[in-house]
C-alpha cells in the first residue's frame, strides 16, 4: 500500500469510528420503503420504448451533435404541462442545480437559501461568485430579516418539499416577501414533482405561483421513475443556461428514449395514484400514533421517519430491518444535525397497510 493509499485507508476508518461509513447495499427483492420511486413509475412497462430508430447514445452534447427534435418536443411538453414559457433538460437534478446556481448569480449578488436545502444546490452556489446566506428553515422571520440586510441583486432559493424531513415549504409567504423586497425567487421542486397537486405539478402550479418565480427545478428520479431534470422559466432563462451552464455545455446529451420517455411520463402524471398513497400516508400517521416510545417525523407527505438521534442507533436498526427483508437506509450526522440521525422512511403505492405494521412492529421489537 502506498503513502497515499494509507491515507485513503485511515480516512475510510475514521469515518468507520464515527458511525459514518457508507456502503451499497443491493435492495433486489426487498420490500422497499427508501426509494423515491413513489408511483412505482421506474418498473412501468409504459417507459419500455424500444426504437432502434432512435439510436442508443447521445453522441455529443446538446450544443454540437446531441441536440434531438424528442428533446425539443419534451420541453415543450414540460413547460406547457407547468404553465412556463420553456424547459431546459439537464441529464440530472444534480446537474441541473450545479448548472442554474452556478451561473445565474454574480459576483456582488446574494443568495438567500434555506438552512436545509439539498446538497446539490450548495454545490451549484459555490461554483458562483455570489455572497451566501442561510435562514433559518421554513422560518418566515428570519427570511425577511436577511433580505431587508441585503443589498443588490437576492436570490432566495427554497425547495417546495424538503427531502430530510417531509415538510413543506411556506411558499406563497416566500413569493410575498421576495416580491416585497425585490428578490428572485427559485424553487427546486424535486420530491412534490407528480406527488403534489391535482395533476402532479407540484407546489409552485398548485399555489398558482408561476409567475412569481425565477426558476423552478423539476426532478425525474423520483416520483416520475426515471432520469434527468428540467429548468423551467422564460424562454430568456433558457437561452442564457444553453450558453452558460457548464453541467449542460460540457457533457454527452441524454440518449433519445430518455427524452420520449420523460414526454410520455406527462401523460401518466396526471392519472398517478395520489389518492392511493395519501391514504397509506394517512394510515402510517394513524399507526405512528399508538406508539409512545419513537420519535417520528411530523410530515404528511410520502417521506416520514423514524429519528433516532445517533448515528450507530440508526445503523443498527437499518441492518436489522434489513435482515427482515425491509429495505431502509440509515440518514447521518452530518447528512441531517447532529441529533437527528434517522431512518428515512419513503411510502409508495405499491407498499401495503401490512408491510408498514411489520414495519413499526419490527422497530419497537428492536428499539424496546
Amino acid at each position: 500500500m502506498t503513502n497515499f493509499q494509507a491515507y485513503l485507508q485511515e480516512k475510510i476508518e475514521e469515518r468507520n469510528r464515527k458511525g459514518l461509513l457508507r456502503t451499497l447495499v443491493d435492495m433486489d427483492n426487498k420490500i422497499d420503503f427508501s426509494s423515491n420511486d413513489y408511483f412505482g413509475f421506474s418498473k412501468s412497462t409504459q417507459f419500455n420504448i424500444i426504437d432502434e430508430s432512435l439510436g442508443y447514445g447521445g453522441t455529443g452534447s446538446r450544443s454540437i451533435t446531441g441536440n434531438h427534435r424528442l428533446a425539443e418536443l419534451a420541453e415543450k411538453t414540460i413547460a406547457h404541462f407547468h404553465h412556463q414559457e420553456a424547459a431546459l433538460l439537464f441529464n440530472s437534478g444534480y446537474m441541473a442545480n450545479v448548472g442554474l446556481f452556478s451561473c445565474i448569480a454574480a459576483k456582488g449578488d446574494t443568495y438567500i437559501s434555506d438552512e436545509y436545502i439539498h446538497a446539490s444546490i450548495i454545490d451549484g452556489m459555490r461554483l458562483s461568485h455570489a455572497n451566501r446566506i442561510r435562514f433559518k428553515h421554513n422560518h418566515l422571520i428570519d427570511l425577511e430579516a436577511k433580505l431587508q440586510k441585503t443589498e443588490g441583486r437576492k436570490f432566495v432559493v427554497v425547495e417546495s418539499i424538503y427531502s430530510m424531513d417531509g415538510d413543506e415549504a411556506p411558499l406563497i409567504e416566500i413569493a410575498a416577501l421576495c416580491k416585497k423586497y425585490e428578490a428572485l425567487l427559485i424553487v427546486d421542486e424535486a420530491h412534490a414533482t407528480g406527488v403534489m397537486g391535482d395533476k402532479g405539478e407540484g407546489l409552485v402550479g398548485k399555489y398558482h405561483l408561476e409567475k412569481e418565480v425565477l426558476a423552478v427545478i423539476y426532478t425525474y428520479g423520483k416520483a416520475v421513475g426515471l432520469h434527468g431534470a428540467a429548468v423551467a422559466g422564460s424562454h430568456i432563462l433558457r437561452d442564457y443556461l444553453i450558453n452558460n451552464a457548464r453541467s449542460f455545455i460540457f457533457t454527452t446529451a441524454l440518449p433519445p428514449h430518455t427524452y420520449l420517455q420523460i414526454k410520455n411520463a406527462y401523460d401518466l402524471l396526471p392519472i398517478a395514484d395520489r389518492d392511493g398513497l395519501f391514504k397509506l400516508i394517512a394510515y402510517f400517521r394513524s399507526e405512528i400514533k399508538k406508539i409512545s416510545n419513537i420519535q417520528f417525523l411530523d410530515s404528511h407527505t410520502p417521506i416520514q421517519g423514524i429519528l433516532t438521534g445517533d448515528n450507530f442507533i440508526a445503523k443498527s436498526l437499518a441492518t436489522h430491518l434489513l435482515s427482515k427483508n425491509i429495505f431502509i437506509r440509515a440518514i447521518l450526522s452530518p447528512t441531517v444535525p447532529v441529533g437527528k440521525e434517522r431512518l428515512r422512511i419513503c411510502l409508495h403505492t405499491f407498499n401495503s397497510e401490512a408491510q408498514i405494521d411489520l414495519l413499526l412492529n419490527e422497530t419497537k421489537n428492536f428499539l424496546s
